[in-house]
């Protein structure tokens, strides 16, 4: 995908003296008090805005924060936090401005972020007039915030249509380098994970996948729709008998090509949904009439790994079984420890996912965790992005 790149403009000397309004995704979770209580987000904000003041440029950066009503700001909605946050990683002020939607004062060499976004009238809904009076305070137009890169919005879209030039921000560029030497130039075998509790919220990404993929590994609820698709019993383990018949045709696909879905061999099952509930491991065939699945067993584990370790890419979105209980952790931990080993490329994104990641220590040995959820997803699915969309357009001239 050719899109303009900032870090390009910056190392051209095409960012001094320019005004550069930088459009970062800030929404970090705070407690009640207004603590901010992960600042993963504010820090991988830093290289985009640290780039353009080193740059000599006028930096403006704005983000959204929860979902404020559009045009009643509440104290709640500020991004006060995240300005003294952002300032203490910079190392110096960082100005938060209100009410600066008809004009920001900012000098070369100065940042300032610009109060949340989504309390201004006609942000959601990408209204032009706005857009086009946010482009006239710029120069240089940056996107910087994967996560709102599935959603047409005023500082997400209409600003990149107007601003006399429209750039991807260097984590915005990492993530369509990362989706597309996953996707569109795959090293084979390809192989995606895909878990959740529900198959009807991952169908399109797994009919998408199914397409394209070598292996189309499913966990969790999805998996147990699965097993009733290849005539197991579950149990009564949570699945959706009514898309069995979904999950037949994405067998059915992958086997047509040659490609395949692997159904668990055996299982981790419980009597009741609990961290302290007794886990059994039982054969997939022997799963008894009031049985929850919980995870994948050890056989089934040992498989999968086997395939991982010997992938040229892989695709992760979903832990494989319930692995907050450690009782039903295991397939979860093989599988990450299978990425870790394994000389694959490997893409990981989603919340679960980022939290497995984080409790079994493997950063490091992932190629590219997105930090985008369900821009993530949206890619699986097939999508064209509208950030990517539209930056790319502007690209082509």
């Amino acid at each position: 995908m050719n899109v303009i790149r900032f870090t390009d403009l910056c190392a051209q000397g095409k960012a001094a003296g320019q005004r550069v309004f930088i459009r970062a995704d800030l929404n970090v979770p705070q407690d009640d008090t207004g603590r901010i209580t992960e600042d993963t987000r504010i820090r991988a904000s830093v290289p985009c805005i640290q780039l353009a003041l080193d740059a000599g440029a006028a930096v403006m950066v704005t983000s959204h924060l929860g979902r404020p009503t559009e045009g009643e700001f509440k104290p709640e909605d500020s991004l006060a936090p995240v300005a003294k946050r952002l300032g203490e990683l910079l190392g110096r002020d960082v100005p938060l401005v209100a009410n600066w939607v008809d004009g920001v004062d900012v000098k070369p060499g100065q940042v300032v972020l610009l109060e949340n976004c989504r309390v201004n009238k006609g942000e959601k809904k990408n209204d032009e007039a706005l857009a086009r009076k946010l482009a006239a305070l710029t120069d240089i137009y940056v996107n910087d915030a994967f996560g709102t890169a599935h959603r047409a919005e005023a500082t997400t879209y209409g600003i990149a249509q107007f601003a006399k030039i429209a750039a991807a921000g260097p984590l915005l560029a990492a993530e369509i380098d990362a989706i597309t030497k996953a996707l569109a130039q795959p090293k084979r075998p390809l192989v995606a994970i895909v878990a959740g509790s529900k198959v009807s919220t991952k169908l399109t990404i797994l009919e998408s996948l199914s397409a394209n993929v070598d292996q189309l590994i499913v966990g969790g609820g999805i998996a147990n729709t699965f097993m009733l698709a290849a005539g197991l019993k579950i149990g009564k383990s949570l699945a959706e008998p009514d898309l069995v018949d979904k999950a037949k045709a994405v067998i059915d696909a992958m086997r047509a090509r040659g490609a395949d879905v692997p159904i668990p061999v055996d299982v981790v099952t419980a009597k009741t949904f609990a961290a302290d509930a007794a886990a059994t491991v039982k054969d997939a065939s022997d799963v008894a009439d009031d049985d929850l699945i919980l995870d994948i067993g050890p056989k089934t584990s040992a498989i999968l790994a086997a395939q991982l370790r010997e992938a040229g890419t892989i695709v992760w979105n979903g832990p494989v079984g319930v692995f907050e209980f450690d009782a039903f952790a295991g397939g979860t931990k093989a599988i990450a420890q299978a990425i870790a080993e394994s000389s694959a490329f490997s893409i990981a994104g989603g919340g679960d996912t980022l939290a497995a990641i984080a409790k079994y220590g493997i950063e490091k040995q992932v190629g590219y965790i997105s930090t985008g959820g369900g821009a993530f997803l949206e890619v699986l699915e097939g999508k064209t992005l509208p950030a990517f969309e539209i930056l790319s357009r502007r690209a082509a001239g």
